[in-house]
């Protein structure tokens, strides 16, 4: 009897050890006991979205458990589960993911209340997604080789010969390779592919991200470089206004795009009220003044300044007329670099 009771112990400790290993891809928010449960997938990291979820359980008393991943690799896994995914809310870095699901029929409709919330320029126009943060593409340069006045208002300037071996781009980055993606729909792939080539052709310095690029541009490494725009305001907290980069934002042309992080509901979730409530609190003004303050982006409801390097709010940005449910196609973009020799 007593070698039974070891046993029994035995099975209680290997059967333990196995939950907590099939549980380590999710961190849990609240450990409130409630019969309120959310699962949400999350394309951004934890640091950039964990605070503010958390914040929402203690608030709530709902208890959320969050899978972590980046963004093409949580959409992919949705897209395998289909309708049998335990995930209940999917937060994305960008909205092209977003795209890719509604498109493949996964996400259900969001209560017009909270969409209202958001200019139709953020949000699906089937009523499948919503923005919750945006981020524009900009030009960072070095403050002592350039000028707002020496930098061009298009992308298309920057093959010129002039810029021969100043410039710098991460095609690896996901948020270069979402912009490509905007170019292609925007300017079709031919127009897109011929300007990579003369990018190529000018002799663009390649760097690992974005952060690289902010670095080297206040060296002086390079005179300018291809990114989005919170990069350079994570430095000037650093390192003050000593800093010597800056950003140059253009006006309606490719590389003014703004993307945004978004969030929407799963087709198969039994829990779309909670689902709705949780979107509708990231929407709220004490959700959106931490995305402004601890990330950097743009808020995307009124009332809530952003005060992003001299730019009050996304209102006053004039950014490309796209459709950014359309930049779904991140695969077809990877191919088009390869191709073009960006991507080895």
């Amino acid at each position: 009897m007593h070698s039974i009771n070891i046993s029994t112990n035995v099975i209680k400790a290997a059967i333990a050890t196995l939950l907590v290993v099939l549980l380590l891809p999710f961190a849990a928010c609240s450990l409130v006991d409630s019969d309120d449960t959310l699962t949400v997938y999350s394309g951004r990291s934890k640091k950039l979205i964990g605070p503010i979820l958390e914040r929402y359980a203690e608030d709530t008393g709902v208890s959320i458990a969050v899978r972590y991943g980046t963004t093409p690799t949580i959409a992919t896994l949705l897209l395998e589960e289909g309708d049998k995914t335990p995930a209940d809310v999917f937060i994305s870095q960008d909205a092209g993911a977003l795209g890719a699901l509604q498109m493949s029929n996964l996400l259900q409709e969001i209560d017009s209340d909270i969409l209202e919330k958001v200019s139709s320029d953020y949000k699906s126009a089937e009523n499948k997604w919503v923005g919750l943060s945006g981020r524009a593409r900009v030009i960072v340069y070095n403050t002592d080789a350039l000028s707002p006045e020496m930098l061009p208002d298009t992308v298309f300037d920057y093959t010129d010969p002039s810029w021969k071996g100043r410039l710098a781009w991460a095609p690896r980055n996901a948020s270069f390779q979402s912009w490509v993606t905007a170019f292609r729909v925007m300017h079709g792939e031919d127009v897109a592919e011929q300007w990579l080539l003369d990018m190529i052709e000018n002799d663009i310095q390649t760097y690992p991200n974005n952060i690289t690029i902010v670095a080297a541009a206040a060296r002086g490494e390079v005179d300018a470089g291809f990114v989005n725009h919170y990069y350079l305001n994570n430095f000037l907290k650093e390192e003050g206004e000593g800093f010597k980069a800056r950003n140059h934002y253009m006006s309606d042309d490719i590389g003014a795009m703004i993307n945004v992080a978004g969030a929407g509901i799963t087709k198969s979730s039994q829990n779309k009220d909670q689902a709705q409530k949780l979107i509708d609190f990231l929407l709220s003004p004490a959700a959106q003044m931490f995305f402004v303050k601890e990330n950097s982006e743009y808020a995307l409801i009124d009332g809530v300044e952003s005060n992003q390097g001299g730019v009050s709010s996304i209102a006053e940005l004039k950014p490309a007329n796209i459709d950014l449910t359309k930049i779904d196609d991140l695969q077809g973009t990877v191919n088009l670099l390869k191709k073009v020799g960006a991507l080895r």
